[in-house]
C-alpha cells in the first residue's frame, strides 16, 4: 500500500509518500513541500496547493491519504487560513478517489515514537530511522507529512490484525 501524508499550510504544504512492503518494512517514495508566494492572490495560492497535490497523486498513485486533524490554537484567524488549505487538500484527495484518514498530533507521535508527547526532534529522528533515510527529512513540514503517512500505515496494519480476531 502507498500512503500520502499531507501537512497543509498556505505558505508551505508538506507531503510525504511512503510504501508499506509485504514484509512490514516502510520505504520513502518521495517527500517535499509545495510553497506558495505570499504576494500571490490567496485563491491562486489555494489552486497551487490543489494542483501540486493532484500531480503527486497522479505521479505516485497512492491508495490512501492521511492529514492532521485541525486543532484550534489561540489565533483563530491562523486556524481558519490553515483550515482553508486543509479543505483544498481534503477535496483534492477525495476527488482522486483516495481513502482519507485524519490523525491528531498525539496519535501521530504515538504511532511513530511510541509516546504521544514526544518532542518534534524525536519524531523526526524516528521518521529517519523507520524509513532508513541517511538524514532527517527537511524541511520540517515534509518530515511531518512522512510521519502522517507512517501513522496511517501503522494504523491500517493494526486494523487488519484486529479485523482478523
Amino acid at each position: 500500500m502507498i500512503a500520502l501524508g499531507i501537512d497543509p499550510g498556505t505558505a508551505i504544504t508538506g507531503y510525504g509518500i511512503v510504501k508499506d512492503a509485504p514484509d512490514g518494512r516502510l520505504f520513502e517514495i518521495d517527500h517535499g513541500v509545495i510553497r506558495t508566494d505570499p504576494k500571490t492572490p490567496y485563491p491562486l495560492r489555494l489552486k497551487k496547493i490543489h494542483d501540486g497535490i493532484a500531480l503527486l497523486i497522479e505521479r505516485h498513485r497512492p491508495q490512501v491519504a492521511a492529514i492532521e486533524e485541525l486543532f484550534f490554537s489561540k489565533n483563530a484567524s491562523t486556524a481558519m487560513i490553515v483550515g482553508q488549505a486543509r479543505g483544498v487538500v481534503i477535496l483534492t484527495a477525495v476527488l482522486a478517489g483516495l481513502e482519507l484518514s485524519e490523525y491528531t498530533p498525539i496519535q501521530v507521535k504515538e504511532a511513530v515514537t511510541g509516546y504521544g508527547r514526544a518532542e518534534k526532534m524525536q519524531v523526526q529522528y524516528m521518521v529517519k530511522t523507520l524509513l532508513g533515510l541517511p538524514e532527517i527529512p527537511k524541511p520540517d513540514d515534509a518530515a511531518d507529512a512522512l510521519a502522517l503517512a507512517i501513522c496511517h500505515l501503522h494504523s491500517y496494519r493494526m486494523k487488519r490484525v484486529l479485523d482478523r480476531v
